[in-house]
């Protein structure tokens, strides 16, 4: 009776005893990103399969070590799940039988899964060329190319306010014809469309700002009735319905800037505040913000946050919801000052000189962390420059030629 002692050895009656051994390592193939949390990897069998056959192949990421299983005997494609947005990886493939788990394949080439959040594409509209108003869009790209102008969406007005909602859309909202303050707002489509004027949304006001919150939600506040400034704010539905006025939120004041911060919050910042008596009580420049909730309640004032200026611009940036506000006038000159704001909606000290000095702009946030400041007024002359500001808040230089010179245009995010 032969028995069993070893591999490869012979007893009683010379009956070899088999080995058994686990699979060759496969060969590795490509691998590929497949949106930011998955990605798949090719690979081909081992031309030996170890004494019993193929049941599974195993993806292994690094880092991370995140796993992908392919129960099959030969070669496929794997894929595997629960990998980070914005992260590069390679990974090796291994072979399992029922002895054991083959030593792993060469590293794959590698990947690097795109962001979590969003690639967004930016819309100015609107606004105020040397002479008479304009309905004047431009579309810029989520590389921050701006595109020729597109005539004929709406009516013509300025110092209207925009804003991103329902994740992928923009709204514009009121402004002036000069003839009369509108309560009128125009959805843009998640391509960039705008639609017909919609009448009857609040107090027509102009120079007020609009902000996203809530992730999907939008706000206008603040803003000016001829002589009176005002702070009044309205909700916008993430199905784009304008909500009646709430009015009381903070110091009246006109000329803010508002913008998304911490990812589900917004802030307004800045303006002029015009009381009801003026001339006998001047109008006065501000330095304050009111951060607003991500249900869209707005804060009481938090005072002494950079210089006072009014007809600035804001929009975020970062990968973690940071904010920047930019440009405006103090009333004797305009600047070219900016402040970052934190995301937790902390406000810093000014950094000065950041392009030209211009009041009257835009801005909004393009790409997946970064935005752009548009359009304005410097010295009383209508410009048509951007500058691009960079996912750590650095501003870029001047880029001239960018469509039709204006003032008092809006800007919002769309598209994903």
């Amino acid at each position: 009776m032969a028995i069993e002692i070893g591999a490869g050895i012979t007893i009683g009656g010379g009956i070899l005893v088999q080995p058994e051994f686990p699979p060759g390592a496969p060969t590795i193939g490509t691998a590929t990103a497949t949106s930011a949390t998955t990605a798949t990897v090719t690979f081909t069998a081992p031309s030996y399969s170890g004494s019993t056959a193929i049941t599974s192949y195993t993806a292994t990421s690094s880092p991370g070590g995140i796993i992908g299983t392919l129960n099959q005997s030969g070669s496929g494609t794997i894929t595997v799940t629960g990998l980070s947005g914005s992260t590069t990886y390679t990974f090796t493939v291994t072979a399992t039988n029922s002895v054991g788990t083959s030593s792993p394949s060469a590293s794959s080439n590698s990947i690097t899964t795109p962001s979590l959040i969003p690639s967004k594409k930016v819309i100015f509209g609107y606004g105020a060329p040397s002479s008479g108003l304009t309905s004047i869009t431009n579309l810029v790209t989520d590389t921050g190319v701006v595109g020729n102008d597109v005539t004929g969406v709406g009516t013509a007005r300025y110092g209207l306010a925009a804003a991103g909602y329902g994740s992928d859309k923009a709204i514009f909202g009121y402004g002036t014809t000069n003839a009369a303050e509108v309560s009128m707002t125009n959805l843009v489509t998640n391509t960039g469309v705008v639609g017909n004027d919609v009448t009857g949304v609040g107090t027509g006001r102009r120079q007020l700002a609009a902000a996203g919150y809530g992730t999907d939600k939008a706000i206008f506040g603040y803003g000016w009735i001829p002589l009176v400034s005002q702070s009044m704010t309205n909700l916008v539905s993430n199905t784009g319905v304008v909500s009646t006025d709430t009015t009381g939120v903070g110091t009246t004041r006109q000329g803010p800037a508002a913008a998304t911060y911490g990812t589900d919050k917004a802030i307004f910042g800045y303006g002029t505040n015009w009381p009801p008596n003026w001339p006998s009580s001047p109008a006065t420049a501000v330095s304050m913000t009111n951060l607003v909730s991500n249900t869209g309640v707005v804060a009481n004032d938090t005072t002494g946050v950079g210089t006072a200026r009014n007809g600035i611009a804001a929009a975020g940036y970062g990968s973690s919801g940071q904010a920047i506000f930019g440009y405006g006038s103090t009333g004797p000159s305009d600047v070219s000052i900016t402040n970052l704001v934190s995301n937790t909606g902390v406000v810093a000290t000014d950094t000065t000189g950041v392009g030209t000095a211009r009041a009257g702009l835009a801005a909004a946030g393009y790409g997946t962390d970064k935005a752009i400041f548009g359009y304005g007024q410097t010295a009383g002359t209508v410009v048509s420059m951007t500058n691009l500001v960079t996912n750590t808040g650095v501003v870029g230089n001047d880029v001239t030629g960018v469509g039709t010179a204006r003032q008092g245009p809006g800007a919002a995010s769309y598209g994903s």
